[in-house]
């Protein structure tokens, strides 16, 4: 068995497994967390504020607007872009199609890969350099967060290297760091992914139930 052989097959979904289990076991720890009962008589509806405390966020306030306006940018550019690239790069959709789910759906051309991959490339550059510029962010970073951001990067990297399929190790790099990073994502803050929805529902809820419009 070759190496690719082996970062397709038998690595990759021991890798797979190993993600989904840890991130379910992470969302159902955070969703079977005993909270402290709030005995206050309700005078709004939590599932509203839990709705509205998700939706509400995804914007940044018009006071704090042109401040946080480069971590907006970069992180719109970064997230959306690696959101396309996982399902619509030809690649993906020919292994998902071939290993997984057993249909496909039309992928992006050649020319709107290149230009979403250099959307995503640089948003997690700009998000990078402003964790290791700013001093707050700086100041509350650490090995895990850059870990995370170097191992996505290297992944994108790899993976735009084996798009022309020109050679069985450049392929074999980038499944391989695939792994890696699938091993990585349960237990980094990289799980922010899925977590995120929770964290701002909760305050929402939390809010809604009191009646705050935050």
């Amino acid at each position: 068995m070759s190496f690719l052989q082996i970062v397709e097959g038998p690595l990759f979904w021991v890798a797979a497994a190993v993600f989904v289990l840890g991130a379910l076991w992470r969302v159902g720890g955070l969703i079977a967390m005993k909270r402290r009962r709030d005995i206050a008589p309700p005078t709004g509806s939590a599932a509203a504020g839990f709705i509205r405390g998700n939706l509400r966020h995804f914007l940044p306030r018009a006071a704090f607007a042109r401040r946080t306006w480069i971590h907006l940018v970069g992180g719109y550019g970064f997230h959306l872009g690696l959101f396309v690239l996982l399902l619509f790069a030809a690649p993906h959709v020919a292994f998902l199609d071939k290993r997984i789910l057993g249909f496909s759906w039309p992928a992006l051309p050649r020319w709107a890969f290149i230009l979403v991959a250099e959307i995503a490339f640089a948003g997690l550059i700009i998000l990078w350099v402003r964790r290791i510029s700013e001093p707050v962010m700086r100041l509350i970073s650490d090995a895990d967060d850059h870990v995370g951001s170097w191992l996505t990067f290297l992944v994108m990297l790899s993976g735009c290297f084996a798009l022309q399929q020109s050679h069985d190790a450049l392929r074999a790099t980038h499944m391989f760091l695939v792994d890696i990073w699938l091993l990585y994502f349960p237990f980094s803050r990289l799980m922010h992914a899925f977590t995120f929805v929770l964290s701002r529902g909760h305050t929402g809820a939390t809010y809604g139930r009191r009646g705050i419009t935050p």
